[in-house]
């Protein structure tokens, strides 16, 4: 089924005014070609120029240009200033300044997360009511595929870093080792729990002890049970389900003019983030354990999960991950998945899945699918011990697999969350923790965007990936659009126009 574009010279019928997802009938029949076709990309740009697409706002030209613009300023700044000199104190206060348009930037698309997900997956739960036995399957695959895909990570990571990084490990000094009195402080403060407080908080995480304490907190794997547990006893058409969907069209209106702006916020992220990097700093040491991680990271990123996109889908992952960079590069100016949530849905709907998955898959694989995290517990791991020269044994590295698993889904999807939970793991397999504790926190903010990432882009992927394997879709002959006057709004070219086919 094709879905008819609406033209420029006539208003919008009224079957282009519905929701939904493009035939995924095509998913059965045409295994053996190519999957481009079978969902229709409805970000299609064919009849554009590039200039035109350039000029359109928050588009993935745009985003892309202002990543690269203040990374080219900002490097040649931090390898030029002294960080220790007087210039380095002004280059601090200059980061601060134009941290705070990224930074608010940022603020307002947080505040859009916490009501985005309690939408979404009511709608989505509402959907999936409607289905026989399509809701089970979708579960299924969704939670299967996020925890295995999390297993491989850590497991690929943990055997590259055993053999090939920790042998160019070398211990370093007393000095080194040493902690002040205000790192201690937090390393104490940090060393309270232990292996069975990751357990009880990832279970004390789903059930909100007072549901307005959690939303006023953030938490977010608590309201999106919630929102799981209402969608599922709430009756269709009632008038708390036509709040939630008049709620959900009006986040998506507030979504797409903050998408339009995150060129600007991309831009003042990473420009100010980058220009204080202390480039003198990154010793040997330092830099295997940024080395170590990336490559894990990219290997994860390049090969395994668009190995796994190829051999259910037959499409091109990389034509498709490149599509979809508007996300994945929103996900590395902020190093937030949660801030980025908006703007993976809209990456998603784009490229034509099914709206039920959609809203089921993304925002549970933004709280629970953390493969860039899973990545850097074991890297970060064995570089405390290499440099106390300590040697890890095999019985050791299965406990950093287990502990790195469950960590990763209590992990938060906020920035360097992770760093309270690798002092659990050092501990549990025995590691002091030193001096060099300090170090890992000064360059956790740079690993943790390319963390960030790749954690957005396994939520890309996975939804095509459970799309095709749960079979499920969205009702037949609709299209993705809340209400017919945005509709008629985009084909008139009002301004604040939805643009969600145009990603």
């Amino acid at each position: 089924m094709a879905v008819d574009e609406v033209q420029p010279d006539r208003a919008p019928t009224p079957e282009q005014t519905k929701r939904v997802s493009p035939d995924v009938d095509a998913v059965k029949s045409s295994d053996s070609s190519s999957g481009e076709h079978m969902y229709g990309d409805h970000g299609s740009t064919e009849n554009k120029t590039f200039w035109q697409l350039a000029k359109e706002p928050g588009s993935a030209i745009q985003i892309i240009a202002a990543a690269l613009l203040a990374v080219a300023i900002a490097l040649p700044v931090a390898f030029e200033v002294d960080p220790e000199g007087s210039s380095g104190r002004s280059l601090e206060d200059a980061s601060t300044i134009l941290n705070i348009p990224g930074r608010m930037w940022l603020r307002a698309l947080t505040a859009t997360v916490m009501p985005l997900i309690a939408t979404a997956m009511i709608l989505a739960m509402q959907r999936l009511k409607e289905m026989t036995g399509g809701g089970n399957t979708l579960a299924k695959w969704t939670v299967g595929y996020y925890v295995g895909t999390t297993i491989i990570a850590i497991v690929h990571a943990t055997i590259l870093i055993s053999l090939v990084w920790r042998p160019m490990y070398e211990p370093v000094g007393e000095d080194d080792l040493a902690v002040d009195e205000a790192d201690q402080e937090t390393i104490d403060e940090r060393s309270d729990n232990d292996v069975t407080t990751i357990v009880v908080n990832i279970f004390d995480s789903f059930i909100p002890g007072n549901i307005f304490q959690a939303l006023a907190e953030n938490q977010l794997l608590a309201i999106l049970v919630t929102a799981v547990v209402v969608g599922g006893l709430l009756e269709p058409g009632g008038p708390i389900m036509r709040a939630v969907v008049e709620l959900d069209r009006l986040i998506t209106k507030v979504i797409v003019f903050l998408i339009k702006l995150a060129p600007f916020g991309v831009f003042f992220l990473i420009l100010s983030n980058l220009m204080t990097l202390d480039v003198a700093s990154i010793g040997m040491n330092l830099g295997l354990l940024i080395g170590s991680s990336l490559v894990s990271i990219f290997i994860h990123l390049i090969i395994i999960l668009p190995a796994i996109f190829f051999a259910v889908l037959r499409m091109n992952p990389f034509t498709y991950w490149i599509k979809n960079s508007p996300a994945w590069i929103t996900a590395w100016g902020t190093a937030s998945s949660a801030a980025t949530l908006p703007v993976t849905m809209r990456c998603c709907r784009a490229r034509g899945w099914p709206e039920t998955v959609i809203k089921f898959c993304v925002p549970l694989g933004c709280l629970v699918n953390m493969d860039g995290t899973a990545i850097y517990f074991p890297a970060v791991v064995v570089f405390m011990a290499e440099t106390q020269g300590i040697t890890l044994n095999a019985g050791e590295y299965v406990i950093i697999v287990l502990l790195a698993t469950l960590s990763s889904i209590a992990t938060t999807p906020i920035p360097s969350s992770s760093l309270v939970l690798t002092v659990i793991i050092c501990q549990s397999v025995n590691i002091p923790v030193t001096g060099m504790y300090a170090v890992v926190v000064a360059i956790d903010w740079f690993i943790d965007r390319f963390r960030t990432m790749l954690n957005v882009s396994s939520d890309l992927f996975a939804v095509g990936i459970i799309t095709k394997l749960s079979g499920i879709r969205d009702p037949e002959g609709e299209v993705y659009a809340p209400n017919a006057e945005e509709a008629l709004a985009e084909v008139q070219g009002a301004p604040g126009a939805r643009q969600d086919s145009k990603v």
